[in-house]
């Protein structure tokens, strides 16, 4: 039964209601971690459409992920708006594309190329350039900033000085191959996602008629992470606009977690300023996360721009468990102390679902899966492949395995070094973040194996181990605990989270130098956190995988721990402990 506009009001609170409300001009809803966003969201529109305001194919809903625009349509339909089009920018334009590309150019729509790796393999063939797949993959990431945040090559050039440069390549070869990138893209008649939304912006400024057709048809429009938007996408929003303020954009700065991607939270933050009329809603009552874990968020943030100070809805979790801070020797010691807890949390009752298990970088997952599965605890990895699965670590593991039968008698460390040099491991981390990085992170990974291996291992014994350890991985089931990275856990809860490596140099992550990328990864640790419902812990390890260098304790969990005033003390983290 579809909800009456009467009914589509009933189960908001006071701040969403008055977002609901306001289906006419300029609206900006500043929404906090576990605030109801979508609900509002959702019910705004079903209320923009049940009172008449709103026709279902003149309403553009946007998000970033297909998951979302999913998640959109599906709570629309059940609210009696199914009409109402829920898409990702991407989505919204290709569809336009493939449109209007035979009345404004004529001919058949380029074709969409799936992932830019291969065909700047064969650019960097025609250079005399020898890269390996994550120097591409790094270089595919530095076209699509490029591009998405509207500069040239020069431009770029200059901004490569403090992005730093992808793998070993110097400035002039970053450019000579995005330029030549270009080149053969077009002599093969294809175009990338950014393309897409370059060529119909294009086609929007220069074609009337296509600029009346698309503002024609879409007349409201509701973009959701609005914190996300790159200029590009700003710009193409604009011209759908067409000057028109119809608009309502719902975001949190607090949760800007890809400005390394183009995003630029100050859309959100200027938006009041460039709509003076606008309509500004503060959603800051939290219906996910306890008060504990809540006012550790808060302090975190404190004193940002945006920040919202969340408060838990007073009927909302229940729970008071502390959140709770370990130190542990090490990185496996770590990863077994994790699986200890969740074992007893789940012998208490707890389903493995509602556990997850966070970390800055996928490397860390490794240790994560040798400690569940010692301990029998199903997992599943959430947007990333599982550690032996990587194309590195199985280039590696082969490599030594066939290393192993030639060569004896050297210590273990010298035999293994020596192979993994060959693949591109080095003692010293390259400067840079992207696939590089995270190659040399997995190569380091099993680097850091052989500091665990017993006195007197040899070689041969040790890729035996590393062998088994490839094999004795398992399809994980539905009912089992997840294992995410920070940033693929954005938009997801679960009761019980686990943040492990919350120490220097993984959170913050050790290339972050400058304050804004430091506040980039603050932005990190608090959407961690605020997935939590009901209880939180977080640990580090004192050493890691091949490290020499002791590693000190994050800073971020000294905000997080600190009085919210003087005199006072609100619940948060508890003391640390050692294991």
């Amino acid at each position: 039964m579809i909800p009456s506009a009467d009914a589509l009001l009933a189960g908001l609170d006071e701040q969403q209601r008055v977002a609901a409300e306001a289906l006419v001009g300029p609206v900006c809803m500043l929404a906090g971690a576990g605030t109801g966003k979508t609900r509002a969201i959702t019910h705004r529109i079903a209320y923009g459409v049940a009172t008449g305001a709103y026709t279902t194919s003149r309403v553009m809903a946007l998000t970033f992920t297909t998951r979302a625009a999913a998640e959109l349509r599906g709570r629309l339909r059940e609210l009696g708006a199914g009409g109402v089009a829920a898409r990702t920018f991407h989505s919204a334009a290709l569809s336009q594309l493939n449109f209007f590309w035979p009345q404004v150019v004529g001919g058949q729509t380029p074709s969409l190329l799936d992932g830019k790796a291969r065909l700047l393999g064969h650019v960097a063939e025609r250079l005399k350039l020898k890269l390996d797949t994550a120097t591409l993959r790094d270089v595919a990431g530095e076209i699509e900033w490029r591009k998405v945040s509207g500069i040239g090559f020069d431009a770029y050039a200059r901004s490569l000085e403090e992005r730093g440069l992808p793998g070993r390549l110097t400035a002039e070869q970053a450019v000579e191959l995005q330029q030549g990138y270009e080149k053969l893209k077009d002599e093969r008649h294809q175009i990338d996602f950014e393309d897409v939304l370059l060529t119909v912006a294009g086609m929007i400024e220069q074609e009337p008629s296509v600029a009346m057709q698309v503002r024609e048809q879409y007349r409201f429009f509701v973009v959701d992470e609005y914190q996300d938007v790159s200029p590009l996408q700003h710009q193409l929003l604009n011209l759908w606009l067409g000057g028109r303020h119809e608009i309502c954009v719902v975001g949190d700065a607090s949760q800007t977690i890809y400005s390394f991607a183009g995003a630029r939270a100050e859309y959100l933050l200027e938006f009041p300023s460039r709509h003076p009329d606008a309509t500004v809603v503060r959603l800051e009552q939290n219906y996910r996360s306890t008060q504990t874990i809540i006012d550790a968020a808060n302090r975190l943030m404190r004193g940002r721009a945006g920040a919202l100070m969340l408060h838990a809805a007073a009927s909302e979790a229940p729970s008071k468990a502390p959140i709770t801070v370990t130190a542990h020797p090490n990185d496996m010691a770590e990863a077994r102390g994790v699986a200890q807890k969740i074992l007893e949390l789940i012998a208490a009752g707890a389903r493995p679902e509602d556990v997850a298990v966070l970390y800055r970088i996928n490397v860390q997952a490794a240790a994560l899966e040798t400690a569940l599965t010692e301990a029998g605890i199903s997992y599943q990895i959430r947007g990333s492949k599982r550690f032996f699965e990587l194309p590195e670590v199985k280039q590696a593991v082969m490599s030594l395995r066939a290393a192993s039968v030639s060569i004896s008698g050297e210590p273990l460390f010298k035999s293994v070094s020596d192979v993994m040099r060959g693949l591109g491991w080095s003692q010293s981390p390259p400067e840079t973040r992207g696939a590089v990085r995270e190659r040399w992170e997995s190569l380091n990974a099993l680097m850091g194996l052989v500091d665990q291996a017993a006195p007197g291992t040899t070689f041969r014994a040790f890729t035996d181990e590393l062998m088994e350890r490839q094999a004795s991985q398992h399809e994980p089931t539905v009912a089992a605990v997840t294992l995410a990275t920070l940033h693929s856990a954005k938009g997801l809860e679960w009761d019980n989270v686990y943040i492990v490596g919350a120490s220097e140099g993984l959170v913050p992550i050790n290339y972050a130098k400058t304050p804004e990328q430091i506040d980039e990864e603050r932005r990190l640790l608090y959407v961690g956190v605020t997935r939590a419902r009901l209880r939180l812990a977080l640990s580090w390890a004192e050493t890691g995988a091949g490290a020499r260098a002791p590693r000190e304790r994050s800073r971020f969990l000294a905000e997080m721990e600190r009085p919210a005033a003087p005199g006072s003390r609100t619940p948060g983290a508890g003391s640390a402990a050692r294991s």
